[in-house]
């Protein structure tokens, strides 16, 4: 084994180096200008914790920022050597790790991610949010099935969230991450949270996952057009939250237990 594989698996390295990671993301987002949109989204948030955050991956750096204090949260990262180093950034800025992932192949246990999956199913029971990555691992912005199957099991919706700043390296990566920057205009976005009703079949999944897509998609957009100056937050319209409603109303619906016909004897 050489030296600097070595150094990468040694504990005081990984520790070393998540501290630094904690460290320049609060520096970034400390001497950011970031516009939150919509404006009011807490108010939404706050009445309906907990919720399942969506990122893409690679713009996800900042999301712990996201998140009001008061917040409980718990964000699933993988086991790989870069996890290592994101959870130990991720428990420095107050955000709980559950460790595991799945792969395209769905090898989900080998990667521990049936563990971490029902650790995220307790989470969400006992009111604490959940943060993942929607990305299908290693294919760059197509969602995957899992946050769609843990908005089913749940009865939590899913908020698309998308941080971005103007001034950032952009990585030739798989994921296309960002490296975001000090000193830099900033947006963070959230779209409408998308509710999975509990009876929903495997076609109806595949819906969905084309949903959450589709809203990253946009939260991402938005966020880049807001911190680049060709956009300004807005409100959700009167449109959107009665829709919001409803579809919050019609999968709560299908948790309800059926009342026995009149005059059903009890069993």
């Amino acid at each position: 084994m050489s030296f600097l594989k070595r150094l990468a698996r040694s504990e005081r390295v990984r520790s070393a180096a998540g501290s630094l990671l904690a460290g320049y993301l609060r520096l970034v987002w400390r001497t950011g200008r970031f516009k939150l949109d919509p404006p009011n989204i807490y108010d939404y948030a706050d009445d309906n914790l907990p919720v399942i955050f969506a990122m893409w991956h690679g713009q996800h750096f900042l999301s712990p920022f996201v998140k009001r204090p008061q917040y409980r949260a718990a964000v699933l990262i993988s086991r790989s050597a870069d996890g290592e180093m994101n959870a130990i950034a991720a428990e420095k800025l107050g955000v709980r790790t559950i460790r595991g992932s799945g792969d395209h192949k769905g090898q989900f246990a080998r990667k521990g991610g049936v563990s971490a999956y029902f650790q995220m199913l307790e989470a969400l029971a006992d009111g604490e949010t959940v943060a993942l990555t929607a990305d299908v691992p290693k294919i760059a912005k197509r969602a995957g099935l899992g946050i769609v199957m843990l908005a089913k099991q749940s009865g939590r919706p899913i908020l698309p969230i998308a941080v971005a700043t103007a001034r950032r390296i952009d990585l030739k990566s798989w994921d296309k991450a960002s490296v975001n920057l000090p000193f830099s205009r900033g947006a963070a976005v959230a779209g409408p949270p998308i509710w999975v009703p509990a009876g929903v079949d495997q076609a109806g999944l595949e819906k969905y996952r084309r949903d959450v897509e589709a809203a990253l998609n946009a939260a991402t957009a938005r966020a880049y057009d807001i911190a680049e100056g060709r956009a300004e937050p807005e409100l959700w319209s009167q449109d959107v939250v009665a829709r919001l409603e409803r579809d919050r109303d019609a999968a709560a619906a299908t948790r309800r237990p059926v009342a026995p016909a009149s005059g059903q004897a009890d069993a």
